[in-house]
């Protein structure tokens, strides 16, 4: 099963309308860099998914098991360069829509 996600950037701080065609939420970026704080940052977004899928894949390893297990948590924190690195990695098409200058990302 593919997973389709597509991003809406509004002119509000760095909102972003996040939506997969049947759940929408809104990223954001704290204030202290412009944002709106109205939703979460891009990497508390990424770190969730971590999150996320460890442990739904306890659960589901204890269910097929038949083992019944309470809460299961996890705490995830960020190594923001390590993130940044990675998420370069990542294939994402983007449709920019104006008059842009852009700049190679590592003479920023």
């Amino acid at each position: 099963m593919a997973t389709d996600i597509k991003i809406k950037n509004i002119p509000e701080g760095y909102q972003s309308i996040i939506t997969n065609g049947k759940h929408t939420i809104i990223g954001d970026e704290p204030l202290e860099v412009k944002g709106t704080d109205l939703g979460m940052s891009p990497t508390e977004l990424l770190l969730s998914g971590i999150s996320m899928c460890k442990v739904a894949t306890i659960r589901n390893v204890a269910r097929r098991k038949g083992i019944e297990i309470g809460e299961v948590n996890a705490h995830l924190s960020q190594i923001a360069k390590l993130l940044i690195h990675e998420a370069d990695n990542c294939y994402v098409t983007r449709v920019v829509r104006g008059e842009w200058i852009i700049n190679d990302s590592k003479a920023i």
